[in-house]
């Protein structure tokens, strides 16, 4: 199908929001080709050669008066408008199609399939503004065990949205379970690594994060839950504080997700270390209703963490340099003081293929990159990089107040040391004030960047 574009033409904002750049409805910045050039000089502005093919994203499908036909493509970060005559094209906004520039016009070339990238990114998109941060919806949680709840119902009892009662039996017994195997401030101390068992602890709060909950269901035939799954341990809070409702599950789906304002500010930003005062929550007792949207958020943010995890995943060796893994975690624990706490986990592997014809075993060879951001009531924000190549490690600290990057800097001797007792070559190890400089991860026309 032939698509010419539309040139020499005053845009008409009213209709056509993109005509001069702006945001397509996606929510994506971009820029828009100026309709008032000939058709040749806007595609010389895509740098689009004669018979060259590309990929094109459809924003927007309008029909004009008198029965003509216009598109909104997305091409090259670059929006751009072709009317399509009186057939009205068989697209919608978001296909992704391919055009081939046959002269000055565009020819439609052919519809891309929907592949599991594209929906799974699609179901990260839709989330994205609704993420509520676990480390102050924990502490939320643990405030309602204290001070109840309002509206709460106990059998027997009249409904009063105002009255206060304790958080029901199942959510306490399961908020209770999960606070047990969290980790704490004290369960690994200086040299633990060397212990036998310790890996097993770290292993057991990676799997209980919640990212792997649909896994360890699926792997126990869906037969028996998981009592400390962080994310199943949710949902059978909201199940309890909706049966005390008397609503049946069905019911959690009509709410709107409450949102924490810096998940919405930088949503993909990870790790991203929580700011000081997110754990702080009212003394004054939620209701039920604002208990379950916030929970609706917390649920989200994994869901968000696991989809982001799978996207980045999918999109291994699209681009030079790019991870072959990526899995983004975070890991509630408890302070002294029994507060919870929330540290950012991203792991990344990276795998380079050699030419080993004498040895095929070391054909390819890994590298795994760790970052660990964590904020600490005393020695405040730190940020660790750590790099693993077989049999080589190397690290780097960063601390924002200067007596922690004082202590850690005390400290480093004693870390190359247990490191090289684990029988790894220490590269390089150092602590630095500040954070490290971090790439902001975008959103694009391909709904997420991998260059995070």
């Amino acid at each position: 199908m032939p698509m010419k574009l539309n040139a020499g033409q005053t845009p008409a904002p009213q209709t056509n929001k993109l005509s001069g750049g702006g945001q397509t409805n996606t929510g994506l910045p971009s820029v828009g080709i100026d309709r008032t050039l000939s058709a040749q000089q806007q595609l010389t502005q895509l740098k689009l050669g004669n018979r060259e093919s590309t990929l094109a994203k459809v924003v927007e499908v309008l029909q004009r008066k008198g029965g003509s036909n216009e598109l909104i493509l997305e091409v090259k970060g670059r929006s751009l408008s072709v009317a399509t005559g009186e057939q009205a094209p068989d697209l919608k906004a978001g296909d992704l199609i391919k055009v081939m520039r046959a002269g000055n016009e565009l020819r439609l070339m052919g519809k891309l399939a929907t592949s599991q990238e594209a929906g799974i990114s699609q179901a990260l998109a839709q989330r994205l503004p609704w993420q509520q941060n676990l480390q102050s919806g924990l502490a939320q949680l643990i405030s309602s065990m204290n001070a109840g709840l309002k509206g709460s119902l106990q059998p027997g009892q009249l409904p009063s949205s105002n009255a206060t009662q304790p958080l029901p039996a199942a959510a306490k017994q399961a908020l209770e379970g999960f606070l047990a195997s969290l980790a704490t401030a004290n369960a690994l101390q200086p040299g633990a690594g060397k212990a036998d068992g310790s890996a097993a602890q770290v292993k057991q709060w990676l799997a209980e994060s919640g990212t792997f909950a649909e896994a360890r269901l699926l792997q126990s035939g869906g037969h028996q839950t998981v009592p400390t799954d962080f994310k199943l341990a949710l949902a059978r809070i909201i199940t309890a504080l909706l049966a005390s409702q008397g609503q049946s599950p069905e019911a959690f789906n009509r709410l709107t997700p409450l949102a924490s304002q810096d998940l919405m500010n930088a949503p993909l930003q990870f790790p991203k270390q929580a700011t000081g005062n997110a754990s702080q929550s009212s003394s004054e007792p939620a209701s039920v209703a604002q208990t379950l949207r916030m929970l609706a958020g917390m649920l989200n943010r994994i869901t968000v963490n696991q989809l982001h995890s799978q996207t980045l995943t999918a999109r291994a060796g699209a681009e030079p340099g790019a991870p072959t893994t990526t899995l983004l975690l975070e890991i509630p624990w408890l302070t002294p003081q029994q507060e919870p706490r929330t540290a950012q986990l991203r792991m990344e592997q990276y795998k380079q293929e050699r030419n080993s014809k004498h040895h095929p075993e070391r054909a390819s060879v890994s590298e795994w990159r760790l970052n660990l951001a964590m904020d600490l009531d005393h020695a405040g924000p730190l940020h660790f990089e750590v790099a693993y190549r077989h049999p080589s490690v190397s690290a780097h600290i960063w601390a924002t107040k200067q007596s922690t990057l004082r202590q850690v800097n005390e400290e480093l001797p004693l870390l190359r040391q247990s490191l090289a007792d684990l029988g790894l070559e220490v590269a390089d190890l150092e602590c630095r004030r500040g954070s490290p400089q971090q790439a902001e991860t975008r959103l694009e026309h391909r709904l997420v960047d991998t260059k995070a």
